[in-house]
């Protein structure tokens, strides 16, 4: 199957998501929408955005051509049609579901990842706030068993995008709740601010990247609680606003504790493929201890949702 390169829909919608950012900005500092900006957290979240553009749009050709290798041996042909578009932008959301659920359960992929929850703050620039070294961690072959199937790279990288746009609108603090069928099947704003947050009950929940039916599916849907306010950022919070720290400290933590373990590759996997927080020693601090420990303090709200009984 002959397919021309489908366009670049973050790419297209860039002036959009200037003008958005500028709206909730005037908005928020003058009072008329809810949320917060901080103009040093907002700047390092844009100056992000910009070197995940420079990244992608260098590393972009490569992944398509890795993707592309896969083609020959795929087991169908899907035909181009809406419907066949439409399937795949169902399909590569629930891909992306375990792919968003893995960038937080093992630490190799949140070095990666965490960079875009290290805002302390919640709008619009902290969607933008890309990590800068994504297409080398692998997650991107989770796209394979689409290519077997018979979907094009270009598709998948299409309906991937239009995911990507998807989110931008979930990043924010002015929109309270959607109407209930609304929040019953899709991601939204307050789903999202869940997902974002560092309260123990919120932890490693609201994976979806469009709909939220996954996460109810997989058990891990929390929603948002009028008495625990989401609190933003990530466990072990960043004091810089400095875009290269920002982007590689995480990476250099990691570094950092495997070279402690001395010449021990099987900690090293193990400190890759285990949950942020997990140590050698046996004292982790993932989230599952952190909520375990909530509980201690408030055995009250054992078993509520997000919460371990």
């Amino acid at each position: 199957m002959e397919l021309m390169p489908l366009p670049e829909v973050t790419t297209l919608a860039a002036p959009v998501f200037v003008f958005s950012v500028i709206l909730e900005w005037w908005a928020v500092k003058t009072g008329k929408w809810h949320g917060k900006y901080e103009t040093k957290d907002a700047l390092a979240s844009l100056a992000m955005g910009a070197g995940n553009v420079i990244v992608n749009t260098l590393t972009g050709a490569v992944a398509l051509w890795m993707m592309s290798l896969t083609w020959p041996y795929r087991l169908l042909t899907q035909p181009v049609t809406w419907w066949s578009f439409a399937i795949a932008f169902v399909l590569y959301d629930f891909i992306y579901y375990w792919k968003h659920r893995f960038a937080h359960r093992a630490r190799w992929w949140w070095m990666e990842h965490s960079t875009h929850h290290s805002s302390r703050h919640y709008n619009l620039t902290t969607a933008l706030r890309q990590p800068w070294f994504g297409p080398f961690t692998g997650l991107i072959f989770l796209g394979i068993p689409l290519v077997l199937i018979g979907y094009h790279p270009y598709v998948i990288f299409f309906v991937a995008s239009l995911n990507l746009l998807y989110q931008f609108w979930i990043h924010t603090e002015a929109i309270d709740k959607m109407p209930g069928w609304f929040e019953a099947v899709f991601n939204t704003p307050s789903h999202h601010r869940v997902h974002h947050a560092i309260n123990p009950r919120y932890l490693d929940t609201n994976y979806a990247g469009v709909f939220i039916i996954w996460d109810k599916m997989f058990g891990t849907c929390v929603p948002e609680q009028e008495d625990d306010k989401p609190v933003y950022g990530i466990v072990k919070q960043l004091n810089t606003y400095n875009p290269f720290l920002i982007a590689f400290l995480e990476l250099y933590g990691l570094i950092r504790d495997c070279a402690s373990d001395g010449l021990r590759p099987d900690r090293w996997l193990c400190r890759c493929a285990n949950a942020p927080g997990w140590s050698p020693d046996g004292q982790h601090n993932r989230s599952i201890e952190l909520k375990h420990a909530y509980i201690k303090e408030h055995p009250e709200q054992a078993g509520q949702p997000g919460l371990p009984k």
